[in-house]
């Protein structure tokens, strides 16, 4: 199988530089893999920096950079690198989205280009996602709903319990299963399943556009799984610093609110959303009052809640 990596840098250069390494040991077993490094200009020197670090390994024959001419987000870079290979006139097999936060662990290519190719039903796979010490990460997920809303917003055990087969994150498993939708920093994706899915939506900026992809295709009967014999490190929230673990993150971006929105109002009804939306808001402040009353310290990102409220709610059609 012929795979194209598609890695959609914005100024993490040393970042992608690091995940090439260990690309480079995933072609020794799997020489049919090239990648395609797509950078989202920010104002540094990644372009100069990545084709120096290309030029100095002797990688020119299997890895290309690809500036853009402006940052147009996630998806945007996703497109820009897969849709030229597929209108070539030997396209890739599939391709492997990756995140430029990430390397590979020894066999993690080989076990979901392996996965794929023994299980032609299956149209996307996804990696065990984990720290750098081997601590599993979810990275695998049900598709939203209000009864896992419910659940993320109130943060109480009982809630969790009461709703343990609609929660976001399933129990973590050993061996490959069927899930709704996968992480996208790291999803291999069959050629076919781009064909008839069509291109990432460009209108999301930054999250939410791999829920989307995987939706759609979830809609057209294409299967996704989970195959944690592929191990990848995923160095979370380097790029934006609004997923990271190790301290608060920052504060959530507006892009992030108007990506949720896109993504309610293209899958779910108008009424769907605002119950959605009621339910977080109510929940999350139930959160707060018990937080406050166990005097616990709140370590999410700061004015979430208000900043939810806003974008949600005061502006109307833009945000609903």
């Amino acid at each position: 199988m012929r795979v194209l990596v598609v890695i959609v840098n914005y100024k993490t250069a040393e970042l992608v530089s690091a995940c090439l390494e260990s690309l480079a040991q995933e072609r020794l077993t799997h020489p049919q893999l090239c990648v395609t490094v797509v950078d989202n200009p920010g104002g540094d020197d990644s372009v100069k920096e990545l084709r120096a670090a290309v030029a100095i390994a002797k990688w020119q024959d299997w890895v290309q950079i690809l500036p853009m001419p402006r940052n147009g987000g996630f998806a945007y870079g996703v497109n820009a690198g897969v849709q030229p290979a597929l209108a070539t006139a030997n396209p890739p097999d599939a391709f492997l989205l990756l995140n430029p936060d990430t390397y590979a662990r020894p066999g993690a290519i080989s076990a979901l280009v392996d996965y794929l190719v023994a299980n032609p039903g299956v149209g996307l796979v996804g990696s065990r996602l984990e720290d750098a010490d081997g601590t599993v990460q979810h990275s695998r997920f049900r598709f939203p709903s209000i009864a896992n809303t419910l659940d993320e917003a109130l943060k109480l055990g009982l809630v969790t319990r009461l709703l343990r087969k609609r929660i976001t994150c399933p129990p973590l498993v050993d061996t490959p299963h069927q899930i709704d939708w996968l992480s996208g920093a790291c999803m291999l994706v069959r050629r076919d399943v781009f064909e008839k899915v069509g291109p990432f939506d460009e209108d999301y900026f930054l999250y939410f556009e791999e829920l989307d992809f995987t939706r759609r295709a979830d809609g057209l009967g294409i299967t996704s799984w989970y195959v944690p014999q592929s191990r990848v490190v995923h160095l979370v929230g380097q790029s934006t610093g609004v997923t990271v673990r190790d301290r608060r993150p920052a504060r959530t971006p507006a892009y992030w609110f108007e990506s949720r929105s896109r993504y309610y109002k293209k899958h779910h009804t108008r009424l769907y959303k605002i119950a959605t939306d009621v339910t977080f808001v109510l929940a999350r402040a139930g959160y707060h009052v018990l937080r406050g009353l166990r005097r616990k310290p709140y370590n999410g990102p700061p004015r979430f809640l208000s900043d939810f409220i806003r974008h949600n709610f005061w502006f109307g059609s833009r945000a609903s």
